[in-house]
C-alpha cells in the first residue's frame, strides 16, 4: 500500500460544488489502493478577504494577529472536506497545523518549517481515516500561529510527503501539468510528461506561477516525487500531469530546452561611472539586498577609461523606486557615479538541463531574437539557463519566436 500526498488549491477548493469533487477524488485514490494525507488551501478568495478585513482597522495590523485571522481560511477548508468525506462513508479527520504540529520558526507571515511531528497522522492512517492537515501554517516553539507566505500550502504538502516518506506528492490545481511555456501566450505550448527539480526550480523563480518557489527547493532537497495535476478532469478523463522528479530519471529524452519562462515585473536600473575599483559593487547592490529587495540579473562593465564602470541589474518593478533611491543615497559615499532608472522591461528565459551538453543555444537564441527586430537589453547565464531583458512590448513575440526556433511544441526524441 503506498501511501500519497494530495493538494488541493483555492481554487479546487473554491465552493462547496468543487470540495464534493475533491472528496470524490480523493476516495478513487483510497480505493485503489492507497493511504492518503491531503493538505488543502483556503477558499479561493478567503485570504484576500481575511486580510481586508485586518486592513479595515488599521493598515498595520500585528503580524501575530494576522498569522491568526490568515489561518482560519485552511482550516475551515480542512474541515469541509472531511465532513464531505464522511458523508460519502469514508472515515478522515482534519487537523490544524499546530495540532499536528508543523514546527516554524518565529518568522510571522513568511515563516520556514522546521520539523513535522508524524506520530497523528500515522495513527490515524492505520485507522483507516484520511487525513486533512490544514496547509500554509505550522506553530512556533512557543505556541504562536504561523503563515508560510502566498503559497505556503505547497510547501506543507511537500514538506509532509518528505517527512512520510510518502511515494508521490500530487498537487492539484486548475492547470493540467508544466507546459513549455505559458499556453495563453503561445497555444503550441506543450505539456511535458516529465520535467527535473532543476529545471522546475528555474521555471518558477522565473516567472512560471505553477509552483511556488519554495516547494520546489523542498522537494528538491527531500527527493520528493512531485506530480503537478488538475482537479478540473471528470472521472475516466483524468491525466497523469506532469512528473517532477530527478534528473537521472528523465535522461533518455535528448530535448535540449524544456521551456520558456518569462516575467513582466521586472525594472532595469543602470549605475554610471562608478569608480572601477574592488567592493564598489558591494557598496551599491549590499544595501539594496539589505532593503530585502531581490535583485536579479547583474552585469558589470569592464573598465574602459578613467578607471570608471557601469553596473547594470534588475529588481523586481515595484521595487524600481525604492532601489534607485537607496543606490542614490550610496553614491556619494561611493564617490562618483550617476544611477539611472531604465525602462520596464520583460525577462524571457530559455531553460533545460540539455544545454550542459549542447553548445550554440545562446546564438540561436539570439539570432531568433535579431530576426524579429528584438533588441537585448541585459543578458545572463546559467548551466541551465539564459535570461535576456528585452523591452516589455516585444514579450509575447519573443516567447513565440523562440519556441517555434526550438521547436518546442514536438514531443522529445527517445533514444
Amino acid at each position: 500500500m503506498a501511501l500519497i500526498v494530495q493538494k488541493y488549491g483555492g481554487t479546487s477548493m473554491g465552493s462547496i460544488e468543487r470540495i464534493e469533487k475533491v472528496a470524490e477524488r480523493v476516495i478513487r485514490t483510497v480505493k485503489a489502493g492507497n493511504d492518503v494525507v491531503v493538505t488543502v488551501s483556503a477558499m479561493s478568495g478567503e485570504t484576500n478577504r481575511l486580510i481586508a478585513l485586518a486592513n479595515d482597522i488599521t493598515n498595520k495590523p500585528s503580524p501575530r494577529e494576522l498569522d491568526v485571522i490568515m489561518a482560519t481560511g485552511e482550516q475551515v477548508s480542512t474541515a469541509l472536506l472531511a465532513i464531505a468525506l464522511e458523508k460519502r462513508g469514508q472515515a478522515a479527520v482534519s487537523y490544524a497545523g499546530w495540532q499536528i504540529a508543523i514546527h516554524t520558526d518565529n518568522v510571522h507571515t513568511k515563516a520556514r518549517i522546521k520539523s513535522i511531528d508524524d506520530q497523528k497522522i500515522f495513527t490515524q492512517l492505520k485507522r483507516g481515516k484520511v487525513v486533512i492537515v490544514a496547509g500554509f501554517q505550522g506553530v512556533t516553539d512557543h505556541g504562536n500561529i504561523t503563515t508560510l507566505g502566498r503559497g505556503g500550502s505547497d510547501t506543507t504538502a511537500v514538506a509532509l510527503a518528505a517527512a512520510l516518506k510518502a511515494e508521490e506528492c500530487q498537487i492539484y490545481t486548475d492547470v493540467d501539468g508544466v507546459y513549455t511555456t505559458d499556453p495563453r501566450i503561445e497555444p503550441k505550448a506543450r505539456k511535458l510528461e516529465r520535467i527535473t527539480f532543476e529545471e522546475m526550480l528555474e521555471m518558477a523563480s522565473l516567472g512560471s506561477k505553477v509552483l511556488q518557489i519554495r516547494s520546489v527547493e523542498f522537494a528538491g532537497k527531500y527527493k520528493v516525487p512531485l506530480r503537478v495535476l488538475s482537479s478540473f478532469e471528470e472521472e475516466g478523463q483524468e491525466t497523469a500531469g506532469t512528473l517532477i522528479s530527478l534528473e537521472e530519471e528523465n535522461q533518455v529524452e535528448s530535448a535540449i530546452i524544456t521551456g520558456i519562462a518569462f516575467s513582466r515585473d521586472e525594472a532595469q536600473i543602470n549605475v554610471l561611472d562608478v569608480p572601477d575599483e574592488p567592493g564598489v559593487a558591494y557598496k551599491i547592490l549590499g544595501p539594496v539586498g539589505d532593503a530585502n529587495i531581490n535583485v536579479d540579473m547583474i552585469v558589470q562593465n569592464i573598465s574602459v577609461k578613467d578607471k570608471k564602470t557601469d553596473l547594470t541589474f534588475t529588481v523586481p518593478r515595484g521595487d524600481c523606486e525604492q532601489a534607485v533611491e537607496i543606490v542614490q543615497g550610496k553614491l556619494q559615499e561611493i564617490g562618483g557615479g550617476a544611477s539611472v532608472s531604465g525602462s520596464p522591461i520583460a525577462k524571457v528565459s530559455l531553460v533545460g538541463v540539455g544545454m550542459r551538453s549542447h553548445s550554440a543555444v545562446a546564438s540561436k537564441m539570439f539570432k531568433t531574437l535579431a530576426d524579429e527586430g528584438i533588441n537585448i537589453r541585459i543578458i545572463t547565464t546559467s548551466e541551465i539557463k539564459i535570461s535576456v531583458g528585452i523591452d516589455e512590448k516585444y514579450l509575447e513575440l519573443a516567447v513565440r519566436s523562440l519556441h517555434d526556433a526550438f521547436e518546442l511544441d514536438k514531443p522529445a526524441k527517445v533514444f
